[in-house]
């Protein structure tokens, strides 16, 4: 094996000799956190304590005008892990819900392909480690028998009283969880969570997942690799973050036995808080920050801190989730660190959505795309060196009967319902109206700070009107710009195969906006009797 000397030397002679040489490959972390608005990071001026955030804004970039595509778990996973967005997924339950012609409600619905054209399979063809940690909730449910036989997966009880059988029963899915995973290209897998935690292992635990995560890096830190890192942290309420300090032991894996050392003591996180005058509201944010630290000094011990890409980053946001408005939304916190292509302490106010973040991995690493790949995002590398330089002039984002364009000035909103979802509502058939004011229909929890949100054309100036409370859509010197927006939602509509969407593409159940205005005022009634009993 050559010496760190002999190789330099060796490094010197080519330069000397004019002989290029390509430069390492990088390893790429992303490190994405669940239900996370920006505004709560001390970055963005939250009054949390992030240190390691902090950090990671010193030494990269700061975006400040990030979005996602879809506003739930599952889409926006299924975005990062494609390049994709949701709504052109061609998994076969996708299409047996939503056929070629209809038009699709993405949402919950969406999953991985079986052709493994997914971030991991590709880098892993192209030479990388591809490690998956944490939270995956882009798979096939439990409840399916066929995808249980197929594993000889449990049909674990959810919301049961704990007892050993259910434990060695979780334990066991775990370890099959991680075959599925790997089927799905990615070369390693460890300590996963398949969805979202339920009693009676309903805590969070990052030791379990940094634990992993470590592991992965030093197995693999002579070579070019992939990780992408998913806690359950911070998806909510923020009670259940400092109950969770509480239950060292819960897992995915359910109840172990030993004691995880991975992480600072658990006992400190309240200290450090009660010392910089916080409550245990926000336990959480330095529970999650201290196991993105573990990383990066994991790293730094390595020495692998200057050639590997860190990304930091929310699936979507929490306040208005499952809507498609900017704040608490498709915003999201976003922090790139990458200290040898990278400049850093800079903050960039160019769109990007998550749709980019595939191709420029892809970029990064060299590699040749396979013709069938299907992406919608674009490389964000020119960003690294330009960072006020634009990559793109507008964000999509889609979820149920909702589709968004938004620019750095203006955010549209188009709500088209299908004919079925039409008639349900007409019909006040339950379980249309459940649906249609749940996560998955277009509007969901907006509808507490955004009482129009059930309105068919809604259009915001961000600069002016960053919370969108006031409608510019019905405004007559506000027509030109909703005709141009309604034109690039079009033209964006466009590049789906066979989808039709309201009157921006006619055809199948699609319905165009006008003529069910009473349809918008029956799901606004029902979303706040809904409200009411919560």
């Amino acid at each position: 094996m050559l010496t760190a000397m002999k190789h330099w030397l060796i490094l010197m002679i080519f330069g000397m000799c004019g002989i290029a040489i390509a430069a390492p490959r990088p390893n790429i972390i992303v490190f994405m956190v669940d239900d996370y608005d920006k505004y709560e990071t001390s970055v963005y001026g939250g009054k949390v304590l992030t240190p390691n955030l902090d950090r990671l804004a010193r030494e990269g970039i700061t975006f400040e005008n990030a979005h996602v595509t879809s506003t739930v778990c599952t889409p926006s996973r299924y975005t990062f892990l494609t390049g994709r967005y949701a709504g052109s997924s061609y998994h076969s339950g996708y299409r047996e819900l939503f056929p070629l012609g209809q038009q699709a409600l993405p949402a919950f619905n969406v999953g991985l392909e079986p052709d493994n054209m997914n971030v991991g399979a590709v880098l892993a063809k192209g030479g990388y480690a591809a490690g998956f940690v944490g939270k995956f909730h882009v798979g096939p449910s439990l409840s399916d028998p066929a995808f249980r036989k197929k594993y000889g997966l449990h049909d674990v009880q959810k919301n049961v009283p704990f007892t050993e059988k259910l434990n060695q029963q979780q334990f066991e899915n775990e370890k099959r969880f991680r075959q599925v995973i790997k089927d799905y290209g990615f070369t390693w897998a460890k300590n996963i969570y398949w969805d979202n935690t339920k009693a009676p292992f309903q805590s969070h635990n990052p030791e379990w997942t940094a634990a992993a995560a470590v592991e992965f890096i030093e197995e693999h830190k002579g070579q070019p690799f992939y990780l992408h890192y998913c806690t359950t942290l911070l998806h909510g309420p923020n009670g259940g973050w400092h109950k969770s300090l509480d239950h060292p032991k819960v897992t995915g894996e359910g109840m172990i036995k030993e004691n995880l050392n991975a992480m600072p003591a658990r006992t400190s996180v309240m200290e450090r808080i009660n010392k910089a005058g916080l409550t245990s509201n926000e336990a959480g944010y330095l529970w999650m920050d201290d196991s993105l630290g573990v990383i990066l000094d994991k790293l730094d011990d390595l020495k692998l801190t200057k050639n590997t890409v860190v990304l930091f980053v929310a699936d979507h946001g929490s306040g208005n989730k499952g809507s498609l408005y900017k704040a608490k939304g498709t915003e999201v916190p976003c922090i790139m660190r990458w200290p040898a292509g990278m400049k850093r302490g800079v903050r960039s106010n160019e769109l990007i959505q998550n749709t980019d973040f595939v191709p420029t991995w892809f970029d990064l690493a060299g590699i040749k795309v396979p013709a069938k790949y299907k992406i919608n995002g674009v490389s964000l590398k020119p960003l690294f060196q330009a960072p006020n330089k634009p990559v793109r002039s507008h964000v999509y984002s889609e979820i149920g009967a909702a589709r968004s364009i938004k620019t750095k000035d203006y955010s549209y909103i188009a709500l088209r319902y299908t004919k079925e979802q039409v008639q349900g509502v007409r019909e006040e058939n339950r379980r249309y109206l459940r649906g249609m004011t749940g996560l998955s229909g277009g509007v969901s929890r907006s509808i507490a700070t955004h009482p129009r949100a059930y309105t068919g054309d809604q259009l915001y100036d961000l600069k002016r009107d960053p919370d969108a409370q006031k409608n510019l859509a019905g405004y007559p010197n506000h027509a030109r710009e909703l005709k141009r927006l309604k034109q690039t939602l079009a033209a964006e509509l466009k590049k789906f195969s066979d989808r039709p969407f309201g009157e921006f593409i006619l055809g199948g159940n699609a319905v165009p906006g006008d003529g069910y205005n009473e349809v918008f005022e029956t799901l606004r009634k029902a979303a706040g009797i809904k409200k009411k009993k919560k």
